[in-house]
């Protein structure tokens, strides 16, 4: 029981060290007429392993730091 739970441990490690993203699209089409679109990504990682990777793609422009200003004329 405790091997099985060391192993629980060391799997959850790595997941959140390196992180999982699980990107799903759907579309439901009938005679040419899309009727439903579902797009979806799912990011399992640490805060700091997908702020990492958030920052090498763009995506924390949207995203203020700790300690950060607000930019004047800014509504958030």
């Amino acid at each position: 029981m405790i091997q099985k739970s060391r192993r629980l441990v060391e799997v959850i490690d790595r997941i959140l060290d390196k992180g999982v993203v699980v990107d799903a699209w759907v579309r439901v089409s009938l005679v040419g007429i899309e009727l439903l679109a579902i797009e979806a990504r799912v990011v399992v990682a640490s805060v700091e392993t997908y702020l990492k990777y958030a920052e090498a793609i763009g995506l924390t422009a949207k995203v203020r730091k700790p300690g950060m200003r607000r930019p004047e004329g800014s509504r958030l």
